[in-house]
């Protein structure tokens, strides 16, 4: 059993698959275990710190044709496909959701292929969720990016020159990442507001000190799915909510989007004439930008600056926390893929049946399994 990770390349990923603690713990699990030169350098982690932890090193084209097992940040490109050898297992984020194309390439290719983000919320996995571990670090981050683009202090302070006031600010989507925000702001000494449309969000934004701004009608209170995502809301609840956003939105200093609804484009939540109707200097960290953005100026991997002096930040958050970011995706790795290894054969043996397998494959053996993503006829 041999798995392998290689080094991402998309040039703006800077996170790797492995950390030297999870290779140790898969050589001790019976794995061989082999990394391209150079993979975990953006993430803090040098080829010696492999070796020492019983990896030995090789060119990515060797990874990617030997391994029975490879791990990734995102998932393989077309050329990493022409190399990977047909039946290995590749485990990978890799989003899906309107990539039909990409998982059909996968399948041609002859790859097992596993999503990381497809992991179900229960609670034996809670160590594999990927989305809360990178979340969680994107809020954070979101906070820091707010906070360097500002040009004011955060916190009240009382001086000898006068009082300087606490920032306003004011998280939209109650997720993982929303709620590190709104605890890194509270740390930060702001004064924080936050929305969702989910009503169990509300005692949870109450519990970090922050007030709960919603329109809390009777669609609201039923806004959530079972699986704990966001619904999507009616035009009339939208409008609603758009007007109370608006008119809180013009009185903020920072604002912090993180809403996203899974397999749909993120929610468009502020509008160009609400990003003009701040005040000169405010920020907008837009964390669902990859997913076309929750605010309507914010680009992909851009600071964009209004008229008006309004910045907005549409930076990839985890990826500029590689060290920590990949620490903890490693370790959401280790814990899947150790359900799929024989501990007394030392050897692969996937259940098919088991339940986090069966939520998580896209391909297996030259076809399309999981049902989300089957072409349509």
């Amino acid at each position: 059993m041999l798995i392998g990770v290689v080094a991402e390349t998309d040039p703006l990923e800077t996170r790797v698959a492995a950390s030297a603690e999870t290779v140790k713990r898969f050589v001790g699990l019976g794995a061989e275990f082999v990394v391209q030169h150079g993979a975990g350098l953006s993430a803090g982690v040098t080829d010696a710190d492999y070796e020492g932890a019983g990896a030995r090193m090789a060119g990515a084209a060797e990874v990617l044709s030997s391994a029975d097992v490879l791990l990734k940040v995102r998932r393989p490109s077309g050329i990493e496909l022409t190399q990977i050898k047909r039946g290995a297992l590749v485990v990978a984020i890799m989003d899906p959701y309107g990539n039909v194309p990409a998982i059909e390439a996968m399948a041609k290719a002859g790859v097992d292929a596993f999503a990381m983000e497809l992991m179900p919320r229960i609670t034996r996995a809670q160590v594999m969720d990927v989305l809360s571990s990178q979340a969680n670090l994107a809020g954070y981050r979101a906070v820091i990016d707010a906070a360097s683009e500002y040009g004011r202090a955060f916190p009240m302070m009382m001086t000898p020159a006068g009082t300087v006031p606490a920032a306003k600010f004011f998280v939209m989507g109650v997720g993982v990442a929303g709620l590190q925000a709104i605890a890194t702001a509270r740390r930060l000494g702001a004064v924080v507001t936050a929305t969702d449309v989910r009503p169990a969000t509300k005692e949870q934004v109450e519990s970090l000190g922050a007030k709960f701004i919603a329109v809390e009608d009777e669609e609201f209170k039923q806004a959530e799915t079972a699986g704990g995502y966001a619904k999507e809301m009616s035009e009339g609840y939208k409008a609603k909510q758009a007007a109370l956003i608006a008119s809180h939105i013009a009185k903020q200093d920072v604002v912090v989007t993180t809403a996203l609804i899974p397999g749909r484009p993120a929610p468009r939540l502020i509008l160009a004439e609400m990003a003009h109707s701040m005040r000169p200097g405010s920020v907008i960290v837009d964390l669902a930008v990859e997913r076309g953005g929750n605010c309507e100026l914010a680009k992909a991997g851009e600071l964009v600056t209004t008229s008006n002096g309004v910045k907005i930040v549409g930076y990839s958050s985890v990826t500029r926390l590689a060290a920590t970011a990949s620490n903890l995706y490693a370790r959401n790795l280790y814990a899947f893929v150790e359900t799929l290894i024989d501990k007394t054969t030392k050897s692969l043996k996937v259940n098919w049946d088991d339940e986090l397998v069966k939520a998580t494959a896209l391909t297996r053996d030259g076809a399309i399994v999981h049902p989300n993503f089957q072409p349509k006829p």
